[in-house]
Parts: structure tokens; C-alpha cells; sequence
């Protein structure tokens, strides 16, 4: 198999993964808090990383890093999965599973106004105008359609769900400047994550009695959303020879998402919310330089 198929089957096996979690996330949050599904899933996908780094080798360079890079790895574990999943996970304990998955969809956008303020980078007319577009499909999605009254059917829940995709963004940013083996990065960030979500559990969260269902949910999650799904990404990137070819198929992911919610949710998919939807993936789209190359993207 040539190296770009590769990149899309590795990139294809993350976008069916990711399409499911959306689900996964509204039925797990039926058995445990937020806090106890972060320490678990968090905890699932270090475990993980721990065989990967087995098989692969890493090990040897995990001993050589200097104390400083353990330091930028807390932080980025404290972002991601820290954080941007505590975050998020409390928007889809309080918002329909459509609505969070597709208002976190907006986080490229929050890349590049980020990347104004401490990357310095100019943006053309034409990403001001996708990010106008994906504006008003937030703005869709969180009044239902009723852009005229602008009257938010749950704004705590559209809040959480845009500042997720902040901390995702700002981590994106993070993550760029350290160039350390991306296995080794991963390893660190979610070994970190599972340090702190273990402290707010106990802290702050309350420490579940796990059936087989609930048990089997946190580590599909673990597995799917985090660890898995991931590395596959990570794979698609490093073997693709165009990023751009392969990072578009991220927006496969929503429509199938939206697809598993309605069947295994039972959530009624509001037009709205396709709406919406399409309106911030064409904004994203939009915005984006065609003429990116492997070397621009990857960091």
C-alpha cells in the first residue's frame, strides 16, 4: 500500500472513531460525573500510551528529556486532556449531544484568532469572512434558528462548548512550539491529565460504583476519543504527504456523528443544527490556505 493510502486509512479509522463519541460522551454521563468520566478516560488512554511507548521503543527518550520539557508537558496536559475535556464534558451534561459536537466544531477558528494575538499572524479578507460565516452558524445553533430574537436556549451549555474550543486552540498553539517525538508528547500529556483530573475527582467529584456498562463506556472513551483515535491521527499526519488532503476529512465526522446521535440517542436532529453546522465548516473552509504544504501544517 503506497504511503498516502496509508495516510487515509489511518485518517479514516480516527474520523469513525470520533464520529461515535458524541454518543458515547451522553451515555457515559448517565452512570458518572464529569470528573469521574475525565480521571477514567484520561486514565484508559495513558494506559494506552504506555503499551504504545512499549512496542515503539520510547522509552530510552522519555529518560533523556531535560526537566524543562516535563514542565511544558504539564501544562499541555493541564490544557489537553485536562481542561478542554473537563470543559467540554460539561457542556454535553448540559446541552442536546448535536448541539455540543457541533458548537465545538468552531475551534479552528478560535486557531486563528488566537494565532493573531500571539502568533502575530496576518489574516487575510477572506478568513475574516469565513469567520464571519462560522459566527453566524454558532449564532444558528445556539438560538435554534431564531436569529432574529437572538434569545440563546441554553447559554451556560453554548459557552462551555466555545471555550473548549478555546483551550483546544490555545493547546494546538502550545503543542506546535514543542517539537519532542509525538509519541513520547502524547505519553506525557495524558499521564499529566490523568494526575490532575485525579486530584478534581477527589477533590471535587465523587468516585463511582462502575458496572460493566458504565466501565466499558469510560474506556471506549478512553480509547476512541483520546488514545486510539489520536495516534491514528498522528499516523495519517506524519505519512500523508499533503496535510491538507487528509485533515479535510475531518468534516466527515459531524455528519456521521449526527447520524449515530439520532439512532442511538434518539435525539430528534434539528434543522438547525445542519444548518449551523454546514454554515461554520464552510466558514472553516473558507478561511483555509489552499496552497498549504506538509511543512506549514505539521509544526
Amino acid at each position: 500500500m503506497k504511503t498516502q493510502s496509508k495516510a487515509y486509512v489511518f485518517a479514516l479509522a480516527a474520523v469513525l472513531l470520533w464520529s461515535t463519541v458524541a454518543s458515547a460522551f451522553k451515555i457515559a454521563l448517565q452512570f458518572v460525573d464529569v470528573f469521574s468520566l475525565l480521571f477514567f478516560s484520561s486514565l484508559t488512554a495513558t494506559i494506552f500510551m504506555i503499551i504504545v511507548m512499549m512496542i515503539s521503543g520510547k522509552w530510552d527518550v522519555l529518560v533523556k528529556l531535560k526537566p524543562n520539557i516535563f514542565f511544558q508537558a504539564a501544562i499541555r496536559g493541564f490544557l489537553n486532556p485536562f481542561l478542554y475535556y473537563l470543559i467540554l464534558f460539561k457542556a454535553y451534561n448540559v446541552l442536546p449531544a448535536q448541539e455540543a459536537m457541533s458548537l465545538n466544531y468552531i475551534w479552528p477558528i478560535m486557531l486563528v484568532l488566537l494565532s493573531i494575538v500571539f502568533l502575530n499572524q496576518k489574516v487575510g479578507i477572506k478568513s475574516f469572512v469565513g469567520m464571519l460565516v462560522s459566527f453566524i452558524g454558532v449564532m444558528t445553533i445556539a438560538t435554534h434558528g431564531q436569529l432574529n430574537t437572538l434569545k440563546f436556549e441554553n447559554p451556560e451549555g453554548a459557552a462551555l462548548a466555545l471555550f473548549s474550543s478555546v483551550v483546544w486552540a490555545l493547546f494546538w498553539l502550545v503543542n506546535l512550539k514543542n517539537k519532542e517525538d509525538e509519541t513520547v508528547k502524547l505519553f506525557l500529556s495524558f499521564s499529566f491529565g490523568t494526575l490532575f483530573s485525579f486530584i478534581a475527582v477527589s477533590f471535587f467529584g465523587q468516585w463511582p460504583v462502575l458496572s460493566f456498562k458504565s466501565g466499558f463506556s469510560l474506556i471506549y472513551i478512553g480509547l476512541a476519543e483520546m488514545g486510539v483515535t489520536f495516534f491514528l491521527w498522528s499516523k495519517a499526519m506524519k505519512l500523508s504527504l499533503r496535510t491538507d488532503q487528509v485533515s479535510r476529512l475531518i468534516f466527515l465526522s459531524p455528519f456521521l456523528s449526527l447520524f449515530l446521535i439520532s439512532m442511538v440517542l434518539g435525539e430528534k436532529i434539528g434543522q438547525y443544527t445542519i444548518v449551523g453546522l454546514l454554515l461554520i465548516i464552510a466558514g472553516i473552509l473558507l478561511g483555509k490556505n489552499r496552497s498549504r504544504t506538509k511543512e506549514a501544517t505539521s509544526g
